[in-house]
């Protein structure tokens, strides 16, 4: 007797392998949990609080402003980025340990700010300072 295949018989296959899909699926979370904590590192300090004081008068001090319009002054004397230098350095052969205080209108564009900082490192400046508001 002859074992005889009968291909009358044979449909297509309608079921899904998920067992693949499922494996994908696990190695996607195990990345993940091992990713998203990386993702949130930060260091957290509780920083002190303290009463506002007033500054105590500071000799070595020149003061830069920056308007809203983009104009210069030190010390209210209007000067441009190109005589700057000079108008620094002089400050600077006068008192050694000069500090440049940078007061800055918020509207005034990043760049702005940068080109009077190299400016100021330029002319020797080694101290610089941002005042801000409460």
């Amino acid at each position: 007797m002859a074992f005889k295949p009968e291909s009358s018989n044979r449909q297509a296959m309608s079921e899904i392998n998920v067992t693949p899909l499922v494996d994908v699926m696990l190695v996607l979370l195990v990345v993940f949990i091992v990713t998203a904590p990386l993702l949130t590192q930060a260091v957290k300090v509780d920083l002190p609080k303290t009463e506002k004081t007033d500054p105590a008068p500071d000799q070595h001090l020149a003061v830069l402003v920056i308007d809203a319009g983009g104009r210069l002054s030190v010390d209210d004397q209007e000067h441009t980025l190109e005589s700057l230098p000079g108008v620094l350095q002089t400050r600077l052969q006068a008192d050694p340990e000069l500090l440049v205080q940078f007061q800055v209108d918020k509207a005034v564009p990043y760049g702005r700010l940068a080109e009077a900082m190299a400016v100021a490192h330029k002319a020797g400046i080694v101290k610089l300072a941002f005042l801000t508001q409460e």
